[in-house]
């Protein structure tokens, strides 16, 4: 006698399988498509703002048409490029046009300097809703705005990397992007943001994602060496190492630009252009906790420390009292 599988076993053997199956590697390849779609991640205040600006310049400035969308709750992906002036973003502009029944339209939202168009999608006010949603909906705007059919060579979009909530995570998720660029530098909190990006893209390549890391953007280099240690251990390639440079301090703080041909940190600039547009999307190796505590001297990381654990005295402090014990104990038989 032959027993029928059930349907639903049927169908968790064949889940079981697929799940089993080795994963293909990314494509060690340009990206089919005309324009690159790269998303840039790294910890708050690291620098992607002034990295991206400059970037974006030379991109420009050496004949590629470019498109910097900020994606930073905090909207200041843009106001450097344009010299501190604050870019009406498009979720405040949509909801303004929305209470006069308006249409937003490109020139509300998107501005341009020296070649390089730019726009920011904003977010919500604090407390008063979910930055992620704020991002979602952010780009279910540009879609209407014709996103699609826009001809631009690069498309960058500045993310936030210290925050794990979905919506920041939408290129990697949704496949938005062909590749990531972390922006990082050798401090241990910075390189702890990098380590969660590449485990977004590892974790979304075990579901079928296609979205890969194009390497680290080191800023702020002081020559300590964790930054490209740790770009070496995820096999990511280092795309430029930007010193800590007094000059370069001042310039960022008065909103000069110096991602150009004109500036003597032009050539930096220029070889991080190539760089970018070269570099393919590799699949990177995170490092466990551990690991990543290993690229810093113990002294500066805690790594020497033992935990003590606390006891039931501890936590009651001056209400603790002994209490007698329920635990049945034979006499020796």
């Amino acid at each position: 006698m032959t027993l029928d599988v059930p349907p639903l076993k049927a169908f968790d053997d064949r889940l079981r399988a697929e799940a089993a199956e080795p994963l293909p590697g990314i494509p060690l390849a340009e990206p089919t498509r005309k324009t690159q779609i790269i998303a840039i991640y790294g910890k708050g205040g690291i620098g992607k703002s002034f990295t991206l600006a400059n970037l974006s310049n030379m991109m420009a400035e050496t004949g590629r048409r470019v498109l910097l969308i900020g994606c930073d709750p905090k909207s200041d992906t843009t106001s450097l490029l344009f010299g501190g002036k604050a870019c009406p973003t498009i979720i405040d502009t949509s909801a303004r046009r929305k209470l006069s029944g308006e249409e937003v339209r490109i020139g509300d939202v998107c501005f341009k300097r020296n070649g390089v168009f730019a726009m920011e999608l904003g977010g919500p006010e604090v407390g008063r809703g979910c930055g992620g949603r704020g991002i979602i909906h952010g780009f279910e705007l540009l879609e209407k705005l014709g996103f699609h059919d826009w001809d631009f060579d690069y498309v960058l979009l500045d993310f936030l990397g210290d925050v794990v909530c979905g919506g920041f995570g939408l290129p990697i998720a949704r496949d938005m992007a062909q590749k990531v660029i972390i922006v990082g530098s050798n401090d241990l909190q910075s390189l702890y943001v990098a380590n969660n990006v590449c485990s977004a893209v590892e974790y979304f390549r075990k579901l079928g994602g296609n979205v890969g890391v194009a390497g680290i953007v080191i800023n702020k280099d002081d020559g300590a060496g964790q930054a490209q240690a740790f770009a070496q251990a995820a096999g990511i390639p280092v795309l430029a190492a930007i010193p800590a440079d007094d000059d370069l301090r001042r310039k960022s703080a008065g909103y000069e630009i110096v991602g150009s041909r004109q500036s003597r940190w032009g050539g930096l600039f220029e070889a991080l252009a190539d760089n970018v547009g070269a570099a393919p999307p590799v699949r990177p190796k995170p490092l466990s906790h551990d690991g990543l505590l290993a690229l810093f001297d113990g002294k500066d990381t805690g790594a020497a420390f033992v935990l003590e654990p606390a006891t039931d005295a501890d936590m009651r402090g001056r209400r603790y009292a002994p209490r007698p014990s329920l635990e049945v104990v034979y006499d020796d038989a």
